[in-house]
């Protein structure tokens, strides 16, 4: 059995709670993610922030803008979903792509011992699936 610490995606960039929820946003659209994970000063995972999360921000009924100054001023805390769906690194990857194919996530935190060790998207199972097939294919 593969494990999720075998494919996933270790350097993650994450957000603490009182990040403003406009860096968020900054990041989320920088660097093309669908969502960032939320944590602590000891990379304890606590929640995540998603596309989905935000996007109400933007709407004022009849333009795309943030839609009041007091959200300026608001964090991640405000908007992150809590709490986040998650896997043990040593839970199989089976697990992590049923959940990735059964929920809109794109993409879930991986923990040990409650803290983020690394994230697998759908990109790592794919990427994953097709090295197997290949060398699966030369041998």
């Amino acid at each position: 059995m593969v494990k999720a610490k075998e494919i996933m995606t270790r350097n993650v960039l994450t957000v603490r709670e009182g990040t403003p929820i406009e860096k968020a946003i900054e990041l989320l659209a920088e660097l093309s993610v669908t969502g960032l994970p939320v944590v602590n000063e000891y990379k304890n995972l606590l929640g995540v922030i998603t596309e989905q999360d935000v996007m109400h921000l933007f709407f004022d009924e009849s333009s795309l803008i943030f839609s009041s100054q007091t959200e300026r001023n608001k964090t991640v805390r405000d908007y992150m979903t809590t709490p986040a769906v998650f896997f043990d690194e040593n839970e199989g990857v089976l697990e992590v792509c049923k959940c990735l194919q059964d929920s809109h996530f794109r993409r879930v935190p991986i923990v040990a011992h409650g803290m983020l060790t690394g994230v697998i998207s759908r990109q790592d199972i794919i990427k994953y699936v097709l090295r197997q097939r290949r060398n699966n294919f030369r041998q």
